[in-house]
């Protein structure tokens, strides 16, 4: 019993502090992040199964055989994360070598198109920002933002 709470509280803290590190900045923290959560997702599902059981046993032992599935999924999901590392490391270190440092930036672009958005739909004041209470119902009948006239 004391096994079983011992696995879901490490599997626990490393998807948490995966997922933590994920939602940061920088290339560094998200690398670790990935990491992290690989590790927690593959003790998740090492503990699903029989703890410590041999995948392949002989026929005259007796015992159960264990399901060697989780096995095979744990070892394609460390590949897996080492391949989403490796690419991570060299975006990093990519970054580090144009710009000085790894932390990404917000996307300009993105911005953009998301003031031409707000401003299609009768929402943006100019700088970007919704006014509170203000939504594109606010319009007149002539199309026009402000009281209806007389």
């Amino acid at each position: 019993m004391t096994t079983n709470l011992v696995y879901v509280i490490t599997v626990g803290v490393l998807i948490a502090a995966g997922v933590t590190m994920l939602l940061e900045r920088s290339l560094t923290r998200v690398l670790m992040g990935v990491i992290l959560f690989g590790n927690g997702v593959n003790l998740l599902i090492l503990s699903g199964g029989r703890l410590g059981a041999p995948p392949i046993a002989g026929k005259d032992s007796g015992e159960p055989l264990a399901d060697p599935l989780p096995q095979a999924m744990i070892l394609t999901a460390i590949v897996i994360t080492l391949g989403v590392s490796a690419f991570l490391l060299a975006m990093a270190y990519r970054s580090w070598q144009l710009v000085g440092h790894d932390e990404v930036r917000d996307d300009v672009e993105d911005r953009r198109i998301a003031g031409l958005a707000a401003r299609d739909q009768g929402l943006d004041t100019g700088d970007g920002d919704v006014p509170a209470g203000r939504t594109g119902d606010d319009r007149d009948r002539d199309g026009r933002d402000g009281p209806e006239a007389p």
